[in-house]
């Protein structure tokens, strides 16, 4: 993963009206929610200079961020690496025997192609691999 860079870190939230306003307050740069429907969540993305945090909020108790939630509270929810050429990372991951979450890219929030690495991978860590497809605009 030569090039990786952090592209953000990702919270769960049962309810992200508070941390949201705070962001508002602080005068981040706030991105309109975006519905995930394959994951069962609602996410934002915070623009804080070069960092972003990404916000979840389950749509669905069953999925994988209600799913986190219940077992264990609201917290970081996983780290995501930016990478380029995500399928040719995945096969390589795999190869090496790296569990993977996801063996292909998939739809992720803001036109970018996601794919997760098991935290049994990564030393207990759940990393999201993002591969940017497009320009997310940002709303001061």
């Amino acid at each position: 993963m030569k090039g990786a860079h952090l592209a953000h870190v990702a919270l769960a939230l049962e309810d992200d009206s508070r941390l949201l306003a705070l962001c508002c307050a602080l005068g981040l740069r706030v991105a309109p929610a975006e519905a995930i429907p394959s994951d069962g969540v609602r996410a934002v993305m915070v623009e804080a200079g070069e960092s972003r945090l990404e916000i979840l909020t389950p749509t669905d108790p069953e999925g994988p961020v209600g799913r986190f939630l219940a077992r264990r509270g609201p917290g970081i929810h996983h780290i995501a690496l930016g990478v380029r050429d995500l399928p040719a990372i995945l096969e390589r991951l795999a190869a090496d025997g790296v569990r993977l979450i996801d063996a292909a890219p998939r739809r992720g929030a803001g036109d970018s192609s996601v794919a997760f690495i098991h935290p049994e991978g990564t030393g207990g860590v759940l990393v999201e691999l993002v591969e940017e497809g497009g320009t997310r605009p940002f709303e001061p």
